[in-house]
């Protein structure tokens, strides 16, 4: 074989090689923005009026990608899609206008149903002028299709839920 062919085999192997690798990078980085399922929901104030427990609704659908998950603008509930395992992070910030006992809780609900190994509590506060906290909180759930999952502030005080804002991913 003649120098100049074994140099340009070398070439288009070369070449050949270069474009399968590019080939799977696309491919890789295609697919894992196809599997992103995540629902990034936001109460601001005015959309939670009632005092005290009350199912929380959210206004702004701020990210959605995906269609495992899904949320009409302005409720409470979040539809599950597709069955999986998702994590679920959310923030949830109460606020009491007069002094006295300040204290509220979170809980997710499934299918209107309280998960008790959810429940998130404040610590009580009397007669504090900074009546006002956030809770947080995340948690993996294995959810089924046609699940609606909401999230519950709860409380016996006048408190109000101003900002709420909740973050939803499927992991598996």
């Amino acid at each position: 074989m003649c120098c100049g062919c074994s140099n340009i085999i070398k070439a288009i192997t070369i070449v050949l090689i270069l474009i399968v690798i590019i080939l799977l990078v696309i491919n890789i980085v295609s697919n894992n923005m196809e599997n992103s399922n995540i629902l990034v929901a936001i109460a601001r104030p005015g959309d939670n009026t009632t005092l005290g427990t009350t199912t929380i609704n959210f206004s702004i659908n701020d990210i959605v990608e995906g269609t495992a998950l899904s949320h009409e603008e302005g409720t409470s509930i979040i539809n599950i899609n597709k069955t999986g395992i998702y994590q679920i992070s959310y923030q949830l910030y109460g606020v009491q206008d007069t002094t006295g006992t300040f204290n509220f809780n979170a809980v997710l609900l499934l299918n209107g149903t309280a998960l008790n190994d959810t429940f998130n509590q404040s610590p009580v506060i009397r007669n504090s002028t900074e009546n006002r906290m956030t809770l947080t909180s995340t948690v993996i759930l294995r959810l089924n299709e046609g699940d609606k999952l909401e999230l519950q502030g709860v409380s016996i005080e006048d408190i109000r839920y101003d900002n709420a804002r909740i973050d939803i991913e499927k992991i598996g």
